[in-house]
């Protein structure tokens, strides 16, 4: 089926949006509202936005890939909301409290219920916009078990539900008529005097630069795990962008330590290199999927006798590591993830885009077992933001993977795409509200040439970026990134691990200072500015994580195997008066009286009921 498409106004020379500004070779588009990232959460901020009142006209949302590819549709599990479908017990506290269980209490506490008491109310509105989710025999929302949740309260569309959302999303958008701008690749936001004016960007299919001149900005650029050697992202997405995007701004950044390998990924030695590092659905494991090592030992039983498969994520994944660590593990460097005890018809009704990718790689997980190893796959750090997504920087706003707070140490599975819609909403409405009460006058003549100013001196850096004839391949430094980060920022760190990938990362910037880079449309070019960022977030990733001398959830350090109470804070990376990284920490909140009471309840999944 074809894959529905936002509307693409503001793109054409004919655009009434569109102005040649004499003093540079570049178009300029003025917008109130500029929401950057096309995923989920950038899509549901710019309905709430219209649904509130916002004039289509007033915003624009870009993408720096085509219309309907983001990096929402790679989510297949589920998407978490307390229906209480199969489990009337379940409610937004208990969500709430498995959250911050799950985060090992350095969630903000604030952010996790915005999160779970909205859930609900969007998943029925999801359904009421056509989303198609899985269905009980009674015609309600059907929710499954996921690792780490009391109760069966993730909501699916077969294995393919970030598709399903995403595409429900678009199509929404379109019906709001919101403009949208495919292939705009943002190297910058441009500031003065700690507000945002908007942004500088290279129109990847021509070359051509755009001056986007906006009072607010939306950051739902994605997260930073394709950082990694092994990850579950595309190579070309998640390469943190946002965060990037946020502390060039003035913006700090939080947790950037506390990075989720997913237990299950796909294994390259086995299916190719192609394949190597992507997900193998949570869902295989929430259906009844059993891990076995090369001995044939149901080996959770050693690691987590009651939750077994569907304990926490960084626990099973670290199980997994130490049974390929110990020798356990298969001759192509993994485990076995076993689903086929289940009815042939029950995996493809419930497991559909899993059975059709091994099937096409020869595997029938009806009657065997599929390979897996741990991936990274989600940065639960990102930017600071208050209760509705701000920054420090006025009128710029972070949200989805981009911003931190929601997750802790540890992100519970079916949590992501919630946060996208939750926040989505929740920062559509502020920035609504922000417009409504008059926002700042864009048509300002200081501020006119405040932003022309500083966005022809973005654009100046490109153009001497663009056909440099220097020594590098950005692409291959992008890789030396992940390697380091994957070596010494893994699942397992030790501090002189960290302190070597520090050095290592100061020489791969010295390097990047001399790159050969092919003109504006080259991939080369893309890859010089993704090298930038990935520079900034991954010093920002190894510093958070020597700064933090305990374990905690997805935090494991060697030397200092304990989980520390008196750790229970973020870490916090800024700027010094140098520019260079500052490191601080910050407190966190206590929860509400209602979450409170769920957490002393205990509540807690036993694996063995669904035996």
């Amino acid at each position: 089926m074809e894959r529905p498409h936002w509307t693409a106004a503001g793109a054409s020379p004919e655009s009434s949006t569109r102005e040649t500004v004499e003093r540079g070779d570049y178009e300029t588009v003025e917008r109130r509202v500029l929401v950057i990232g096309a995923g989920a959460a950038g899509a549901r901020t710019a309905i709430e936005l219209v649904e509130q009142g916002v004039d289509p006209e007033d915003l624009l949302v870009v993408g720096k890939r085509g219309h309907g590819d983001a990096h929402t549709t790679w989510a297949r599990g589920g998407i978490n909301g307390a229906l209480g479908t199969h489990d009337p017990e379940d409610d937004w506290t208990v969500h709430a409290a498995d959250t911050l269980n799950e985060g090992h209490h350095v969630n903000d506490p604030g952010k996790v219920e915005t999160v779970t008491k909205r859930m609900p109310g969007l998943l029925r509105e999801l359904d009421d916009w056509g989303m198609a989710f899985s269905r009980t025999d009674d015609g309600e929302i059907d929710q499954r078990y996921f690792g780490a949740q009391s109760f069966r309260r993730t909501a699916f569309a077969g294995d393919h539900t970030g598709e399903s959302l995403l595409d429900t999303l678009v199509e929404r958008a379109q019906a709001l008529e919101i403009p949208y701008r495919e292939n705009l690749f943002v190297s910058d936001l441009v500031t003065d005097g700690g507000r945002v004016l908007g942004a500088a960007a290279v129109d990847t299919d021509t070359g051509e630069f755009v001056a986007l001149d906006a009072e607010v900005v939306v950051l739902a650029a994605g997260g930073y795990t394709s950082l990694y050697r092994r990850h579950s992202s595309r190579d070309d997405e998640n390469t943190g962008d946002g965060p990037a995007l946020a502390y060039r701004a003035g913006a700090d950044l939080l947790d950037m330590e506390f990075v989720q390998f997913h237990p299950t990924g796909m294994v390259g030695n086995r299916y190719g290199e192609e394949w190597d590092g992507r997900l193998v659905t949570e869902a295989v494991r929430g259906e009844g999927g059993r891990l076995f090592n090369a001995d044939g030992e149901r080996f959770m039983e050693r690691y987590s006798p009651d939750q077994m498969e569907l304990d926490a994520r960084d626990v099973v994944a670290r199980a997994i590591a130490q049974e390929i660590e110990e020798g356990r593990g298969t001759e192509n460097g993994g485990v076995y993830l076993d689903i086929s005890h289940r009815e042939r018809e029950f995996i493809e009704e419930r497991l559909p885009r899993m059975y059709e990718r091994f099937a096409d790689l020869g595997v029938d997980m009806a009657e065997e077992p599929v390979e897996v190893a741990p991936t990274a796959h989600y940065g639960m750090g990102g930017v600071v933001v208050d209760d509705v997504g701000e920054t420090a920087v006025d009128g710029l706003y972070a949200i989805g993977e981009t911003m931190a707070g929601v997750h802790g140490a540890n992100r519970l599975g079916g949590n992501s795409l919630a946060e996208t819609i939750a926040f989505g909403e929740a920062t559509g409405q502020a920035v609504a509200e922000r417009l409504a009460a008059g926002g700042v006058d864009s048509g300002a003549e200081d501020r006119a040439v405040d932003f022309r100013e500083r966005t022809e001196t973005r654009f100046a850096d490109l153009a001497a970026l663009s056909g440099r004839d220097g020594t590098h391949d950005p692409e291959a430094l992008l890789d030396e990134v992940r390697e380091v980060l994957w070596d010494h920022a893994g699942i397992l760190r030790d501090g002189e691990g960290l302190a070597t990938a520090l050095d290592e990362l100061a020489d791969l910037r010295e390097r990047a200072a001399d790159l050969a880079v092919g003109d504006r449309t080259d991939r080369s070019f893309e890859f010089a500015l993704d090298l930038g960022f990935a520079l900034t977030v991954a010093e920002a990733t190894v510093r958070g994580a020597l700064e933090r001398e305990e374990s905690r959830g997805a935090h494991v350090r060697t030397d200092h195997p304990d989980t520390d109470p008196e750790w229970r804070r973020s870490v916090v990376i800024g700027r010094d008066s140098v520019g260079a990284m500052r490191v601080d920490t910050a407190p966190v909140g206590t929860p509400s009286e209602a979450v409170q009471a769920a957490l002393d309840e205990g509540y807690e999944l036993d694996y063995h009921q669904l035996e």
